[in-house]
């Protein structure tokens, strides 16, 4: 008898998933390059987050095509567009009544970057303020925290790897990265995650997929409910441990509030 009640609750939710979509509105869904949480690989978008959003669309009937942007542009639009989702968005106070939010779905620690042959030491933040030049993404969760904190030698770089490249090839000294993305980025461009180290660690936050404030309730609630159903049947784990083995993972809930160190 179980086994009949539960055949029926799936073919019902099955039955439901149409009439629950086509209540839905299209979404506009936004990602940057920035792997390997979520870059363009010919032509179409990939990543771990991608992937994570993906399966949330499939679960929610979502057909919406997923567009890779510079994040300055999207994390504009995200902000003046109705209907529009924009992710990997780390969540911290100075965005907290930017956005509504789904997630958590990437755990980051930020770091200050040096080349391995550097003989910089950083021990606290007073350190690193006192330096001539941080390079730091344009619009990024980074630079909003460090603005925040007094930072006035911030330099504000339009991508990842460009960033990434202007370290290596000796036009800065110290750049504002994660622990996420950094290893993929240097190889990308040609190096080893050896060949840099990081001088200071200085925050702990939580990704999220950010609506626009003009986003229904019921968009949200749908996402963050599949998103949740994927970490209890361990869908979401199986992404992850594939993408970032060894990273620590986010539960089910995060503080948005997180302080810089």
């Amino acid at each position: 008898m179980s086994r009949l009640i539960l055949l029926f609750a799936a073919l019902f939710a099955v039955w439901m998933l149409p009439a629950e979509a086509a209540r839905l509105p299209a979404l506009d869904i936004l990602t940057e390059d920035d792997p390997p949480l979520t870059f363009s690989q010919n032509g179409k978008p990939s990543g771990l987050v991608v992937e994570v959003v993906q399966e949330i669309q499939r679960r929610v009937g979502s057909r919406d095509p997923i567009s890779v942007m510079p994040w300055a542009r999207g994390y504009r639009l995200a902000q003046i567009q109705e209907n529009t989702a924009l992710f990997n968005t780390n969540r911290i106070g100075e965005r907290e009544h930017l956005f509504k939010w789904v997630g958590p779905v990437t755990t980051t620690l930020g770091s200050f970057f040096v080349r391995s042959d550097s003989k910089l030491k950083l021990v606290s933040l007073d350190d690193a303020r006192k330096l001539s030049q941080i390079l730091v993404v344009r619009d990024w969760y980074l630079q909003l925290m460090l603005s925040a904190q007094g930072f006035s030698n911030l330099s504000a770089i339009a991508t990842p790897n460009q960033m990434v490249s202007m370290l290596m090839h000796g036009r800065a000294e110290v750049i504002a990265s994660e622990n996420t993305t950094m290893p993929t980025q240097l190889r990308q461009l040609g190096y080893q995650p050896s060949d840099v180290h990081k001088a200071y660690t200085f925050v702990y936050t939580s990704g999220y997929i950010a609506f626009s404030l003009k986003t229904s309730d019921a968009v949200v609630k749908a996402w963050q409910h599949a998103l949740d159903d994927m970490k209890r049947d361990g869908s979401f784990a199986a992404i992850y441990r594939r993408w970032l083995p060894g990273e620590p993972m986010p539960g089910m809930t995060a503080n948005p509030d997180e302080k810089v160190k």
